[in-house]
């Protein structure tokens, strides 16, 4: 899927804009330099999703006026199917993924979360779902989430990558960041976005020694 970056009242320096891809993050649904795979089902909607350069300055998640409209004439079928089948994870995913798609992550969220509901441990899902928060301007949620998917599995490759750029980005915690991609590295030595890793890795070590 292709990325349209987003607009605002105001135009972008070229720093903001080069910042705004980075935090393009690990996700199935998310937009950027993305490798997806198929996420037909809630147990699989997430995909790798590499990121084109470094930050010169910390991106600011997307404000409301940047989001796009609601996506109406792919979501309606959906959403009448779900009224006969309101636990259907897997259209639930595919709802919540349109919407994401469409920059309207206060409707992933909402629909993220309720597969959540019904089976918690999914940890794809639920670092979607710390993507949206993250994506909408809150990061310490968006942590939290990261952090539960993390949880269920201390070494799912994603969760460990979004999370690092949350608490780079979004915290100003370079520490955290830096462990977090460590243990990712050294679990998953052969990650298809390791590159992409030591790059951030290297963008780092002037900010660890500074407060969060």
């Amino acid at each position: 899927m292709s990325e349209n970056n987003a607009r605002t009242s105001n135009k972008w320096t070229g720093v903001q804009a080069y910042s705004f891809a980075l935090v393009c993050l690990v996700v199935g649904v998310a937009s950027g330099w993305v490798l997806r795979v198929p996420h037909a089902s809630a147990s699989s909607p997430a995909a790798a999703e590499n990121v084109s350069a470094a930050p010169a300055a910390a991106p600011s998640p997307h404000a409301p006026g940047q989001l796009n409209a609601t996506p109406d004439a792919q979501v309606a079928p959906m959403l009448e199917q779900l009224k006969s089948d309101p636990k259907n994870t897997d259209l639930l995913a595919q709802i919540g993924n349109t919407y994401y798609d469409a920059k309207q992550f206060p409707a992933a969220i909402e629909y993220y979360e309720r597969i959540l509901q019904i089976r918690p441990a999914e940890i794809s899902v639920r670092t979607d779902l710390g993507t949206a928060y993250w994506y909408n301007g809150d990061a310490d949620t968006a942590i939290q989430q990261l952090d539960q998917a993390l949880a269920y599995d201390a070494n799912y490759a994603n969760a460990l990558f979004n999370l690092g750029v949350v608490k780079w980005q979004g915290k100003q915690d370079g520490k955290g960041a830096l462990a977090a991609w460590q243990k990712l590295l050294d679990t998953n030595p052969n990650y298809e976005n390791k590159d992409k890793v030591l790059e951030f890795v290297s963008q780092v070590p002037d900010q660890a020694a500074t407060k969060p």
